[in-house]
Formats: structure tokens, sequence, C-alpha cells
């Protein structure tokens, strides 16, 4: 059984970084058609990399990194229990990859790091469609919360 080693990003991952992200896009554009065609970004990993309040992480089977997972440290709204949450994002294990425990690992390590931060809640968001996203997720403990809807206006004319 391969060994995975759970590590904090550097600036030097990035180039593998920036291409999990263009797979990510790519697995969501189905679920969402509002998602603008082409190469776009939702994150900027460099930044994120350095910015105190997110940890980067990424999974490693010998020297190849095989998956990347971020926590970011959010003010929660006023009206709930804890003041702040860490946010879950740019979960993505390549597809060789999967089945291994990879992403429970990285979710896993990111508790920690959040929890030495004080956070006691941790959110993400799914597409309601992406069931192999939702099952992944169950399985390392969270549970659905509210269902986010959209509706497109018509425009006039």
């Amino acid at each position: 059984m391969e060994e995975i080693n759970i590590r904090t990003a550097s600036v030097d991952d990035l180039g593998i970084l920036l291409d999990f992200e263009q797979n990510i896009i790519k697995t969501e554009r189905p679920f969402d058609i509002t998602i603008q065609d082409g190469q776009i970004h939702y994150y900027d990993i460099a930044k994120m990399i350095q910015a105190p309040d997110v940890e980067v992480m990424v999974a490693e089977s010998g020297s190849e990194i095989v998956g990347s997972g971020y926590a970011r440290i959010e003010a929660s709204k006023v009206f709930l229990k804890h003041p702040k949450h860490a946010y879950l994002g740019f979960m993505y294990v390549k597809s060789e990859h999967r089945g291994k425990g990879i992403n429970k690992k990285i979710i896993e390590a990111l508790q920690q790091w959040a929890a030495d931060r004080g956070v006691t809640e941790f959110r993400l968001d799914v597409y309601n469609d992406n069931l192999p996203a939702i099952k992944a997720y169950e399985k390392t403990g969270f549970a659905k919360l509210m269902i986010e809807m959209r509706m497109k206006l018509p425009d006039g004319k």
C-alpha cells in the first residue's frame, strides 16, 4: 500500500495546483451552467499559500502531488453560536488515486490546523448533483445543511 504524506503547500507547488484548479472547474461545469467558458480561476492560489488565515495542503504519494485542499478561517454570521468557522475548498484528488482515503486525510489535516486556531465549525459548498463529492464529504463526517437555489430572470427582450 502506498504511503500518503499530507503537507502544507508551497509556491513551488503552484504549477500542479493550477492544473488541479482547472480539473475542478472542468468537473463542476456540467453542474453549473453559469460558469464562464474558457480558462477561468476560482482561486488566487499563490496568495492563499501566503495568507495567515488560509492553509493550503497537498497530498503526496512518493514525490508526486496527488491531491489538494484548503481551509480558510472566516467570520461567521453574527447570529450563529460560533464566531468563526473554517471554509473548506479546493478539494481534489487525481482520478487514479481516488478511493484510497486521500480526501479524508487532507480534511483531517485541515481540521487539525483549524482546531489549533480555535475553530470549532467546518463549512463547505458542493453541487447538489455532484453525488460522488457529497458521498465523500459525508464519509468524513459532513452533513447536509442547506440547499442554495437559483433562477434565471428574464432578460426583458
